[in-house]
């Protein structure tokens, strides 16, 4: 099942996070997001024309987070949001991370 048909299952106590090798092999499934060096957070900066498109993407952001019930860190900056993606309940990446980035390729 692709990610973009998946949908984000609570993370428990105990859960491990993914490994460099999952997430590597997960980077490959969604679009110019960049994995960090200890490979516990995913980003990605978008571009806008102005802040209005950038206010209206960051709301529609908010609204896949909210159906997801996973919640990104988002900057929100006159043409740009950037956006990164962490579990931060089991301090690293879950698959619900590279659900939530499938999610929103599709809109940026």
């Amino acid at each position: 099942m692709s990610l973009l048909a998946k949908k984000c299952v609570p993370c428990e106590g105990g859960t491990m996070p993914l490994t460099i090798q999952q997430a590597e092999a997960l980077m490959k499934e969604i679009r110019d997001w960049t994995l960090s060096r200890d490979a516990k957070k995913i980003s990605k900066e978008m571009k806008f024309k102005d802040f209005a498109e950038a206010l209206a993407f960051t709301n529609a952001v908010g609204k896949i987070a909210e159906a997801e019930g996973h919640h990104p860190d988002i900057a929100l900056a006159w043409g740009k949001v950037g956006i990164t993606l962490s579990t931060h309940s089991i301090g690293g990446l879950s698959e619900n991370d590279f659900i939530v980035a499938t999610k929103i390729d599709e809109i940026s």
